[in-house]
């Protein structure tokens, strides 16, 4: 028999870890919902060119980690590595531009062919939100406070720090890449061969770099903040208030930043400590010029994403799930009565299960190891009466019940 295994990177989310999984989705779906936001799904596979054109032909995501493939067409599709994209696509093909402003929220399943890490996997889980259409900076600040009222629902608050930072407007940016240009240019021939690379098309990106050498020399770059005009400034004024009046902490960190020339003004990270290296748990900023490099009309948007398994490591465990009833049979013959019983405790809102084979005794073993909190026993003498014996599995009383009233006494195990 060969021996069969997950994909490297890829890992079963059996029920314990789905119970965490789930509570963090459905939390953020509940929370964003009292936003205003709605829940939509984009498909798992998109044309490539909707990530080329979004994620930039030279970003780490693009040349190393895309699940990229022909199919039978000759088509270059792409598995999803992240939402936005999809979701862009999504404004233009559907014609919902006429729709606007629209507050988006979703989660499911990305792809990222990567070195499989705590909380990271190639095929990972991210919850999402855009809120597209909103030029204000109050836009920023409510996508902001509703991923810290996520956090906070999630108990997580003290356990992350918010780093803020602006990359100011377009005029802002072109003015201070020229000054950065210039000093990396410099220091060329300690920089990686990434960030040589980089260097060329998209200098900020290397301040995310992770080499030693490329941190010893951005340490004394300039930075963005010293060259914002005074529209850039109002903006981020205008956000820093806004935080603080929705009670929102934040950490000014002025080497954030996103090495894209559609991301602009807002740029923020909620971090923690208790992941390792790993830091960053969810993190956005604002995209005015994302649409238009898509081909679309300018339309302003401002969102963020957060990993869902790294969120399931860092929460509280969840409440365990109710303790099922167990109808039990007592002899063939009342197998298909405990069936038919155990669809009505169903139905009346009970976790009810079922032993399927096997003699009372090891019947009644299985219900204690399912931690079951009562067992409905039925029987030939019970069947007669119309009636069950209900064993409490924590005292081992045992009460016969009319069958017509069975939902009646059980309630006091819900």
């Amino acid at each position: 028999m060969s021996e069969f295994k997950p994909v490297r990177g890829t890992h079963d989310i059996l029920p314990e870890a789905m119970r965490r999984h789930r509570r963090v989705t459905d939390t953020a779906c509940e929370i964003a919902a009292r936003y205003g936001y709605q829940e939509i799904s984009t498909p798992i596979i998109e044309f490539t060119e909707v990530f080329q054109r979004t994620l930039g032909e030279t970003s780490d995501i693009v040349t190393k980690e895309m699940y990229t493939f022909l199919d039978r067409a000759g088509e270059s599709l792409t598995l999803r590595p992240e939402y936005t994209a999809g979701v862009a696509r999504a404004l233009m093909s559907g014609g919902l531009q006429h729709s606007l402003p629209l507050k988006f929220f979703c989660r499911g399943p990305m792809f990222r062919y990567e070195r499989p890490q705590k909380g990271r996997q190639r095929q990972f889980h991210q919850i999402d939100v855009e809120l597209l259409g909103i030029a204000e900076p109050l836009g920023d600040v409510e996508v902001i406070a509703l991923g810290a009222h996520i956090l906070d629902a999630l108990g997580l608050t003290d356990k992350v720090t918010l780093e803020l930072n602006t990359l100011g407007d377009q005029e802002s940016r072109h003015a201070y890449r020229a000054k950065l240009v210039s000093y990396l240019e410099r220091f060329r021939d300690r920089l990686s061969e990434d960030s040589r690379l980089r260097l060329e098309r998209n200098p900020l990106r290397i301040f995310d770099s992770k080499d030693e050498g490329d941190k010893r020399v951005i340490a004394n770059a300039p930075l963005l903040r010293d060259h914002l005009n005074d529209v850039s400034k109002r903006f981020f004024d205008q956000v820093q208030a806004g935080l603080k009046a929705a009670g929102v902490a934040y950490e000014i960190n002025p080497r954030l930043v996103r090495g894209l020339d559609y991301y602009c003004h807002t740029a923020f990270e909620f971090t923690t400590e208790t992941l390792g290296a790993q830091g960053a748990v969810l993190a956005g900023g604002r995209y005015d010029g994302l649409m238009t490099a898509m081909g679309g009309p300018p339309t302003p948007g401002t969102g963020w994403a957060a990993g869902v398994e790294r969120l399931a490591l860092m929460i509280a465990e969840p409440k365990a799930p109710a303790r099922p009833i167990a109808v039990v049979a007592a002899g063939n013959g009342a197998e298909i009565e405990a069936f038919a019983v155990a669809q009505r405790l169903r139905a009346e809102g009970f976790t009810a299960d079922v032993g399927f084979s096997g003699n009372l005794k090891k019947r009644l073993a299985r219900a204690n190891k399912a931690g079951a909190v009562a067992a409905v026993i039925l029987g030939e003498a019970e069947l007669k009466k119309h009636a069950a014996t209900v064993r409490d599995m924590e005292s081992g009383e045992q009460t016969e019940v009319p069958l017509s009233s069975l939902g009646q006494h059980l309630a006091r195990y819900r």
